[in-house]
């Protein structure tokens, strides 16, 4: 197949690129390069056709989207905080970009359209575990803008028969992830600040939970939606197993530090996977603690 990756040259994006490599299928790259947590754009592959594109810009996207078979729609400013300072741009991005890849999509006939999302969509007014069919409860630019996009998929699936699915990752980590800046996310922050002999910054108490996905099962979700006959959905992507800040932080060193407690984040994530599991065939199979503690 032909297959678009938009934010091709990110995090999980990346790695979902070299996958689709790997299992024979033509690649397309769209990134804009913008991410600000990443230190370089150096994970573009050679056998891969790179564009640096701008989804909100659907003109210039246009022409790339040429033959493609299949889309995996990960770009997106992803930062909880940053999203907060400038709600302008993380909906131009989330919304509008979305909008602007499925109509794409639509015009040149994909046949599959992945679109990824987030567990912060829960919010706190959920009991974990998190359940699809629980109300969305967003405490911020981001979640909010991310569960317009989800509806925006279900939207053309609905109104143009385009199959879209939905992937809802639960606190992504791994190799690739984001290192820079205090907004990095906590696994990549916190191995980042032990390499330098830094004390770890724990924001607010600690005592927060979320469950940790490594980026290789993530990849394999978005797989396992490539191929399954299911549309108009959105699917848990977490392990079924969370742990404390403060647990995350002990298996990285004993140098730590407190820092004040942020706005518009969860206090525990879990995910109900059942769904993964049932739907699309997929089970998690790195641990946290497997990876942190074999370091």
């Amino acid at each position: 197949m032909k297959c678009l990756v938009t934010g091709g040259a990110g995090f999980i994006g990346s790695h979902v690129v070299s996958r689709l490599l790997h299992d024979g299928h033509e690649v397309v790259v769209i990134d804009n390069e913008s991410a600000e947590s990443n230190d370089a754009f150096n994970w573009y592959e050679d056998d891969a056709e790179n564009h640096v594109l701008d989804i909100r810009d659907i003109d210039a996207c246009r022409p790339v989207f040429k033959g493609v078979d299949a889309v995996f729609h990960l770009a997106a400013q992803s930062r909880i905080q940053l999203a907060m300072a400038d709600p302008f741009d993380c909906v131009q991005t989330n919304v509008i970009g979305t909008c602007n890849m499925l109509e794409l999509s639509r015009e040149v006939g994909v046949q599959r359209f992945v679109n990824s999302s987030t567990s912060s969509c829960y919010g706190l007014n959920n009991t974990p575990p998190l359940v699809e069919s629980m109300p969305t409860d967003c405490l911020n630019p981001y979640s909010a803008s991310k569960v317009s996009a989800e509806k925006f998929c279900y939207m053309y699936y609905r109104l143009h028969k385009l199959r879209t699915i939905t992937l809802r990752y639960f606190n992504v980590y791994g190799p690739r992830q984001p290192l820079r800046g205090v907004y990095a996310p906590v696994i990549g922050l916190f191995q980042e600040q032990e390499r330098k002999g830094e004390p770890l910054t724990i924001v607010g108490d600690g005592t927060q939970r979320r469950d940790f996905t490594h980026v290789d099962d993530v990849v394999e979700a978005n797989m396992c939606a490539l191929k399954t006959n299911i549309s108009g959905i959105a699917v848990n992507v977490g392990t079924g197993k969370n742990y404390s800040v403060n647990e995350v932080a002990a298996m990285i060193s004993d140098n730590v530090t407190y820092i004040p407690a942020r706005k518009g984040e969860a206090q525990e994530t879990l995910a109900d996977n059942t769904k993964a599991k049932n739907m699309l065939g997929w089970e998690p199979t790195i641990d946290l603690q497997s990876q942190l503690c074999n370091v």
